[in-house]
């Protein structure tokens, strides 16, 4: 007997109110049609079904699309239950409606689809293993990142309702906050708030401008006034907000004892988000598998026995922007002392660029570099050893 014709495929489309399953063989036959609701009393009703429809000698293998949201209970109920579960990605079932004459669409149709991808798709298909020390740090991270985007459009309200008041558009004060203010004052006053990179420059050009301004005072000034400031008490709720969020995940880090912030350009921000997208670094083989998941690693795109390696648009496109964005930080140049944040990086990036690498190219290189750092960091749960021995580290991966 064939490994395949040992096990019935359910294939189950996920919604927030009820799920749909649909049962095959591997023949992808439709043997039957299950819907439940998305409870956990609902989960055990619907494991008696299949087991009711599984002959002798076969087992069941689920697969699910979203086993991070609205499938993730029903996930780690049939986990937690010793049953075989596969993580299906969204793109392979809408590839295989796509792949009909006649295209169609409904929650039966979309669970089978599903199934059949189990069938043939079997062996490639990773197991879901939900977590949840991983799965809470995500929420922390998708909660962080709601109030940072919402933090922002407020700034961009405060700026219209200032620029609305003062026609110099940089007076960050009105009229009666500043008068009889002096420039000692004041410019204590933005070292604190800024820190400490507004000047004594920056104080004077503020009273300068208030001046230059004159009466700005319109008709319904109060109600500008009350928006100014409804604005401003938003955004201080916004950062407090996000002074707890970074607070628990701080405590959540802990209880994994990466060492990910030991490595410049790595805050706990940054780390957390990593750990995020990238879940339990286990279920990747190798560094190559996770390059690959993040869309880092070239693809060869070819036909009549020509062709090349190009970058893939592919991948995890936030995991992606992460190490984008450390990269950028490894080969920048530091204020002040114009000495670059990482020598060894910035050295590798210079020779890429005179290999003829292009910009963009040679941040490549070295996000691939990163890769094999945060993977070896993040699987062996060590941290970038002292400055000292650092410089020898890196350079031996990035050779």
């Amino acid at each position: 007997m064939h490994e395949k014709q040992k096990h019935i495929y359910v294939g189950v489309d996920l919604h927030k109110q009820h799920h749909v399953a649909v049962i095959i063989n591997c023949w992808q036959e439709k043997l039957d049609e299950i819907k439940f609701e998305n409870k956990p009393s609902a989960f055990s009703t619907f494991l008696l079904d299949i087991d009711a429809l599984t002959e002798e000698g076969l087992t069941p293998i689920f697969g699910l699309e979203d086993v991070g949201g609205y499938g993730r209970a029903l996930a780690q109920f049939l986990t937690d239950h010793g049953q075989v579960v596969k993580e299906v990605n969204p793109a392979l079932s809408y590839a295989e409606r796509k792949s009909y004459v006649t295209v169609q669409k409904s929650d039966s149709w979309d669970a089978e689809c599903v199934a059949r991808i189990l069938v043939r798709q079997l062996s490639q298909l990773p197991n879901a293993k939900p977590h949840d020390l991983f799965w809470s740090i995500q929420q922390l991270v998708t909660r962080r990142n709601a109030l940072v985007k919402a933090q922002g459009a407020l700034k961009n309200q405060l700026h219209i309702q200032l620029s609305h008041h003062y026609p110099s558009y940089k007076k960050f004060f009105s009229e009666s906050c500043l008068e009889g203010v002096s420039i000692k004052q004041l410019t204590t006053f933005l070292l604190e708030v800024s820190h400490n990179t507004c000047s004594v420059k920056k104080a004077n050009e503020i009273l300068k401008l208030v001046i230059e301004d004159g009466n700005t005072t319109k008709e319904h000034q109060e109600t500008r006034d009350f928006l100014v400031r409804s604005i401003v008490r938003d955004i201080s709720f916004k950062k407090k907000e996000m002074n707890y969020v970074e607070g628990e995940l701080k405590q959540l880090m802990s209880l994994l004892d990466f060492q990910l912030d030991s490595m410049p350009g790595i805050d706990l921000v940054t780390a957390s988000a990593l750990i995020a997208e990238i879940g339990d670094v286990r279920r990747f083989p190798n560094a190559n598998k996770l390059a690959r998941f993040a869309g880092i690693a070239p693809v060869y795109f070819g036909s009549g026995g020509k062709g090349k390696e190009q970058k893939s648009k592919q991948g995890n496109r936030a995991l992606h922007a992460l190490f984008y964005n450390l990269a950028v930080q490894q080969v920048q140049v530091a204020k002040g002392s114009k000495l670059p944040r990482n020598p060894v990086f910035y050295a590798y990036y210079q020779r890429k660029l005179k290999e003829g690498k292009t910009k963009g190219q040679a941040l490549v290189c070295i996000m691939r570099r990163l890769v094999n750092i945060v993977y070896g960091m993040m699987k062996h749960q060590t941290s970038v050893p002292k400055r000292q021995n650092r410089a020898r580290i890196v350079d031996t991966v990035i050779t």
